[in-house]
């Protein structure tokens, strides 16, 4: 899931070595934070959340095989 993650984000942004990807990881959630630089932060978030919730809903199909839910955090 994290490599996934970001392989999509390091498409999205200019700066794709200040990605920081943590993982924790729960029982049946699997939370994810991720830091990207500041100037990117718009485009990863996208026009009213679009594509944050374009992220979250691939990375919750593919987690639907594995019966897990997953949550994405921006962090800045």
């Amino acid at each position: 899931m994290k490599e996934l993650i970001e392989l999509i984000i390091k498409g999205i942004v200019d700066k794709p070595d200040k990605i920081e990807i943590s993982q924790v990881v729960g029982e049946k959630t699997l939370i994810f934070e991720v830091k990207v630089d500041p100037d990117d932060l718009g485009k990863v978030i996208g026009r009213q959340g679009r594509n944050i919730k374009s992220i979250r809903t691939i990375i919750n199909a593919a987690a639907q095989k594995d019966n897990k839910r997953v949550i994405i955090e921006i962090i800045n």
